[in-house]
């Protein structure tokens, strides 16, 4: 009797012990999570396998994690890294440091229509910067801090559109969003004349990208976790109104622009796996890896592949790129065309890549 009463008494104080680690871990975990279902997606019929491989190595050493790059009249490319600087290339391919603005937190980089640069801070909010000064456009809008500044595009008229990646999460812990699955993103409009900033749209799902239509006549912006794009008419009858652009992308969207033929290029993150799609599905599981986050190291590949595609205006994917084993290119955010070539910026290079299209 008195082994089977140590068992019955070992059993017992593992389970208190257990349910007190489950109880823990709900107690603890930074997220109220929902399960989120996807569907696979299959890769476009043009599809070239690892040609981001092939990418000359532009800066090589001198830009750390360059998440972003835009170009101005002149033929120079700008591009912004994790040690706060901006840096320009000039035309023969010459680097310079081109303006300090500090911090990790630099993400999206577009043209202003008087030159100066567009700049989204994640924890600062959208910046306006020339050499001599830094402003801060906003910093909140109607009342509440913007605190995911993230990508942004300025019209002809000096309107600037920019994304507020998530109203609860910083990036820093950017992936706790996506492990959520709530919608805590925003699309937002700063008025240059008003000096106003407006929400245009809430409720997306990590809206990241924003890119302009060649007439300014829609938007598009990318929604992250959802592996989608959505259409946002500026003008016309369906003015203010909103409609899927693209769907079910081989990726988890992140910058898109604008391309001369007027099709866009997007970069897409991976995130998906067996692993990953278990969690996403699971909202125990989810609360497990938010509650100790280094085991995404373990069940993520978003730092080991780099895949861009090329999107028509009716939201078909014409081509796919991409470097299927990180050997070269991984983690690209954003997807450039200029001159003939692709020029690609990530998070976890020391270069900018730059691709030949023709």
């Amino acid at each position: 009797m008195y082994p089977r009463r140590m068992l019955s008494a070992c059993t017992s104080v593992l389970l208190v012990c257990l349910i007190a680690f489950v109880l823990q871990i709900f107690i603890h975990s930074p997220i109220s999570p929902v399960p989120l279902e996807l569907p696979d997606a299959s890769p476009p019929s043009d599809y070239t396998k690892n040609a981001l491989q092939s990418v000359v190595k532009l800066g090589e050493g001198a830009l750390k994690g360059p998440e972003d790059v835009c170009v101005d009249k002149s033929g120079a490319m700008y591009t912004v890294t994790r040690d706060g600087w901006i840096m320009k290339m000039h035309p023969n391919e010459s680097w310079e440091y081109w303006k300090m603005v500090g911090g990790p937190d630099l993400l999206g980089l577009a043209m202003s229509m008087d030159g100066d640069l567009i700049v989204a801070d994640a924890s600062k909010g959208l910046l306006k910067v020339n050499q001599n000064s830094v402003t801060i456009l906003a910093s909140e809008v109607e009342g509440s801090k913007i605190r995911f500044a993230d990508e942004a595009i300025e019209a002809s008229d000096g309107s600037i559109y920019f994304s507020d990646a998530s109203t609860k999460f910083e990036l820093h812990n950017w992936f706790l969003d996506v492990l959520e699955a709530k919608p805590h993103g925003r699309l937002l409009k700063y008025d240059s004349s008003t000096k106003r900033t407006t929400v245009l749209i809430d409720g997306l799902c990590f809206p990241n990208g924003v890119a302009l239509s060649p007439a300014e006549d829609f938007l598009i912006v990318c929604e992250t976790w959802r592996f989608r794009c959505l259409k946002y008419w500026l003008k016309g009858e369906l003015e203010g109104k909103r409609e899927p652009f693209i769907e079910n992308l081989p990726g988890a969207p992140d910058n898109i622009n604008l391309a001369p033929d007027g099709s866009f290029w997007i970069a897409l993150l991976e995130l998906r796996s067996t692993a990953l799609d278990f969690v996403y599905r699971s909202s125990m599981a989810k609360h497990v890896v938010a509650t100790f986050p280094k085991l995404m190291d373990m069940i993520t590949p978003v730092k080991r592949k780099a895949t861009v595609v090329n999107v028509g205006p009716d939201g078909k994917i014409r081509k796919m790129y991409d470097d299927w084993d990180g050997k070269v290119m991984s983690f690209v955010t954003s997807a450039l065309e200029f001159n003939g070539h692709l020029y690609l910026g990530s998070l976890q290079t020391n270069f900018v890549g730059k691709l030949p299209l023709h």
